[in-house]
C-alpha cells in the first residue's frame, strides 16, 4: 500500500466516520473545516480529510473502507471519477463532472459508488440568496460565463434549468475549448442560446447581462488568449445599463480578486466565491448525513465563512 494510504487509514482509525477531499493543490481548501463544522454541530466523530492526489486507483482502494462515507471531489478528478461510479445523479451526468462522491446500496446488498455535483446548486443558491430582487436582475435577461472548463458548465446548466435567463453569453481563452463545451451542453439538453463572444466590437454590442459567472483564476494574463478574455470581460462589465450580479468562483487564496474589484467599481453586485463554497458543501452533507437543508446549521456556517472573509479583508488593508 503507498505511504498516503497507510497515513490516511491511521487518521480514519480516530473517526467514526471519514471522508476526503479528493484532488491537487487543496492543502489551501475551506472544504474540511467547513465539513468539520458540520459535523461538530450535530455531535459527530466525523471529519473530511485532504487526500492531495490523482492517483485514482488509490482512492478506489481507500473508499472500501467499512467507515468511508463520501468525498469532495476537485481538480484534476472530477472527470477521472466517472468511469468508475455505480449511478450519478442528473446534474452530474449532464454537466460530464462529479464533485461529489456519496454511497448507497443495492437491491441486493452491493455498495454502490454514487456521483453528485453540488456546484450548480452552489451557483444557484449563491445568487438567490444574495439578490433581493432576482425578477428585475437577472431573470428574462442574458448572462454571461467566463471561463471553459467543469465550473463553465456547471454555471451554464444552473442558468439555464434554474435561473431563468434568455441567452448566454461565453468568453475563454480557447475558442477550441468554448466550442467543445457548446457541443457538449447542446448534446446533454441545456445548451441553447449560447452565444460565444469573440472580438471587443461585439462585446461593446451585447445587451448587458443580468447575472455573470466567473469561472476562472485570479491571474494576470500571459497568452493572447488569456488577454483578449480579459478585454472582452472588461468591454461587458464597462458597458452603461442596468448592472446586474456577479458571481466569482475563484476563493484561494483570497476571494477579493481582481476581477471582483473592477466588477464592484463599476457598478456591479459581487458575489464573493466562499458563497458558492457554502451552497455546494450544505450540499453535499445532505447526501452524506441524510439530513435536509434545514437540519444543518446553516447560520453558523454562514457566521464562520463570514469571520474567515473578514479576516483576509482586514489583511489586505
Amino acid at each position: 500500500m503507498p505511504p498516503t494510504a497507510k497515513v490516511k487509514e491511521v487518521e480514519a482509525t480516530l473517526l467514526d466516520r471519514h471522508g476526503y477531499l479528493f484532488g491537487r493543490k487543496i492543502q489551501h481548501s475551506w472544504s474540511p473545516d467547513l465539513h468539520k463544522l458540520i459535523y461538530r454541530e450535530l455531535g459527530l466523530n466525523w471529519a473530511q480529510l485532504r487526500l492531495d492526489s490523482a492517483d485514482m486507483d488509490q482512492f478506489l482502494r481507500l473508499v472500501q473502507h467499512p467507515s468511508f462515507y463520501g468525498a469532495s471531489v476537485t481538480m484534476p478528478n472530477k472527470v477521472a471519477i466517472l468511469p468508475h461510479l455505480d449511478e450519478m445523479t442528473e446534474e452530474c451526468r449532464d454537466v460530464g463532472a462529479c464533485n461529489t462522491l456519496f454511497l448507497r446500496t443495492s437491491p441486493t446488498g452491493r455498495r454502490l459508488l454514487c456521483g453528485a455535483n453540488t456546484d450548480v446548486i452552489g451557483i444557484r443558491n449563491s445568487f438567490y440568496h444574495n439578490v433581493a430582487t432576482p425578477a428585475s436582475v437577472f431573470h428574462n435577461r442574458p448572462a454571461l460565463v467566463i471561463g471553459g472548463g467543469g465550473a463553465a458548465r456547471s454555471a451554464i446548466y444552473a442558468l439555464r434549468k434554474w435561473m431563468h435567463v434568455t441567452d448566454i453569453y461565453l468568453v475563454n481563452r480557447d475558442q477550441a475549448e468554448v466550442q467543445t463545451m457548446i457541443s457538449d451542453c447542446a448534446a446533454r439538453g441545456y445548451g441553447t442560446g449560447l452565444v460565444h463572444v469573440t472580438t471587443v466590437a461585439e462585446a461593446q454590442t451585447l445587451k448587458l447581462p443580468g447575472a455573470i459567472v466567473s469561472c476562472i483564476p485570479d491571474m494576470e494574463p500571459r497568452t493572447d488568449g488569456e488577454r483578449l478574455a480579459r478585454e472582452l470581460t472588461d468591454a461587458i462589465l464597462a458597458r452603461p445599463g442596468h448592472k446586474g450580479a456577479m458571481l466569482d468562483m475563484c476563493y484561494n487564496p483570497t476571494p477579493f480578486t481582481r476581477l471582483a474589484s473592477v466588477a464592484e467599481g463599476l457598478g456591479w453586485q459581487v458575489i464573493l466565491g466562499t458563497e458558492a463554497l457554502i451552497w455546494q458543501g450544505l450540499e453535499q452533507d445532505t447526501y452524506w448525513t441524510g439530513k435536509a437543508i434545514g437540519e444543518l446549521p446553516v447560520a453558523k456556517v454562514q457566521a464562520a465563512v463570514a469571520a474567515q472573509v473578514a479576516e483576509r479583508s482586514a489583511s489586505r488593508l
